[in-house]
């Protein structure tokens, strides 16, 4: 395999941990999985021997590893019960990988130190049920995909397509120089989302649930798009406005 197709490879997968996510994920029979990993402390029984059993079903690569090389692999020994599964995502990737065959108009939605894993599973799930293009995550700063993460997404999280980056503003940046416009959710922002139209290609960003979007990328921000609050409330749920973003269009035409 070459390096760049064995990079593309591997920068698709996308690694659970946690034997009920794991066992969930085997059962998705439609998701392709690369390997599933095992402690060799696991003790039989349970849902480990129902792990085993349907991987083996499935002609699935199995690796056994001690218990320090499989929390290299989890990242989150405390959390992974012994337990890994590498995951094949067609929809999971750079982001580089999107702006090199972006249309020529397209929306996404990015996250700015979403922290809250419920939070970020809902978003997700709403943007795999629209027409919106997907999703830009930093590693930096937000929630882990964890099996809350999954969980909350009710399983859209291996549908989505999720656009991996670092650091956010360094990524937005790249997508300002190929011609998109930056904006931002504000409760004081003087333009309402509803009369916003978005004639070029649209990257909307949201906010930390407490302190908002970070300095770094308010500044990058071209517009602040506002939604109209009523009866003294400041704000929305992160992951209600995700739903009225992902949906915006399609409400707007509707009859």
């Amino acid at each position: 395999m070459a390096y760049e197709e064995k990079k593309k490879f591997y920068d698709n997968l996308l690694t659970v941990y946690g034997r009920n996510t794991v066992l969930e994920a085997l059962q998705e029979t439609d998701i392709p999985v690369y390997r599933l990993h095992l402690a060799k402390t696991n003790r039989a029984g349970g849902s480990l021997d129902k792990i085993i059993r349907i991987a083996e079903q499935r002609g699935i690569e199995i690796s056994h590893h001690s218990r320090e090389q499989l929390s290299r692999i989890s990242r989150n020994q405390r959390q992974d019960q012994g337990v890994a599964l590498d995951l094949q995502c067609p929809r999971y990737g750079d982001y580089r990988d999107f702006l090199k065959d972006a249309p020529s108009h397209y929306q996404l939605i990015a996250l700015d130190g979403i922290t809250n894993p419920q939070n970020l599973g809902m978003v997700i799930r709403s943007i795999c049920a629209s027409p919106i293009q997907g999703l830009l995550l930093p590693s930096k700063g937000c929630a882990p995909l964890s099996p809350l993460v999954i969980k909350a997404s009710a399983g859209a999280i291996f549908h989505c397509r999720i656009y991996r980056c670092h650091h956010l503003a360094e990524a937005l940046n790249e997508f300002i120089a190929t011609g998109a416009q930056v904006c931002t959710l504000s409760a004081d922002a003087r333009q309402t989302l509803s009369s916003f139209r978005a004639d070029s290609p649209t990257v909307y960003v949201l906010g930390n649930e407490t302190s908002g979007v970070s300095p770094a990328v308010a500044k990058l921000a071209q517009r602040q798009l506002g939604i109209p609050m009523c009866n003294g409330v400041e704000s929305l749920n992160v992951a209600v406005t995700a739903a009225l973003l992902a949906f915006r269009d399609v409400l707007s035409t509707t009859d």
